[in-house]
């Protein structure tokens, strides 16, 4: 049903998304945690700027990113002398998406910190629990829905994610051409409908069976914490 060139993009979209998801779902847990248990001044701002990708052109991300991690960029170059290229690679693909999703999980996430009842923490610290421990214990298990649900919306951003990338990494057969990039490349090469239809199909399957995975994992977790019947 799908050409090897499609089974390529695939396995390369899979791989950018679940690497762009799982790299930034720690920092997405301590920024989370952050902006819902600290207090401090400046915090409107550096909320803001963690929500930026949410509401600037992607096109914009993209090209910043291009700027700071190119050869050429401060920190691209100190990267490339240690041998680690983003720009025009697979991994600058997963940054990206990795940049673009983040928003979208550390708000998920810091909704489900916010709801936790601090008197269950406070309790566990009064019985000799330490910070590390009190997380891992109390906090984690019971932001166990909303980690799921920001962890699936996350990887789902990713999956779609088309504006930083092709701005970022290009376009680059085998490389950086994820569902997205593959997708606008085939509706924009007369004949190509049949299999710019079939990856559209194959976007939403994925898409869907990414939110199906998400709702179950959250009703089971929810169940096992005796937040449902």
């Amino acid at each position: 049903m799908f050409s090897d060139a499609e089974a390529e993009i695939f396995r390369l979209s899979m791989q950018v998304s679940l690497w762009a998801t799982f790299c930034s779902l720690p920092f997405g847990v301590a920024v989370a945690w952050f902006l819902a248990r600290v207090e401090f001044p400046g915090k409107v701002l550096v909320d803001g700027i963690i929500h930026l990708p949410l509401v600037l052109p992607p096109v914009v991300v993209g090209y910043l990113l291009l700027v700071v991690f190119s050869k050429n960029g401060a920190f691209g170059q100190f990267l490339s002398g240690i041998g680690i290229d983003f720009a025009f690679t697979w991994k600058g693909a997963a940054l990206a998406a990795a940049v673009m999703a983040f928003p979208l999980m550390v708000r998920a996430i810091r909704l489900s910190i916010e709801s936790v009842d601090q008197r269950l923490e406070m309790a566990a610290r009064t019985l000799g629990a330490g910070p590390l421990s009190m997380f891992l214990t109390v906090t984690l298990p019971l932001i166990l829905p909303g980690l799921i649900a920001g962890t699936v919306l996350a990887f789902a951003r990713c999956l779609g994610e088309f504006g930083a990338t092709i701005t970022f990494v290009s376009n680059i057969p085998g490389e950086t051409r994820t569902l997205p990039l593959a997708i606008y490349t085939l509706t924009q090469t007369p004949g190509s409908e049949d299999a710019a239809f079939r990856l559209v199909g194959l976007s939403v399957f994925i898409a869907l069976i990414a939110l199906a995975i998400s709702e179950i994992a959250a009703r089971r977790a929810k169940r096992s914490l005796g937040m449902t019947r």
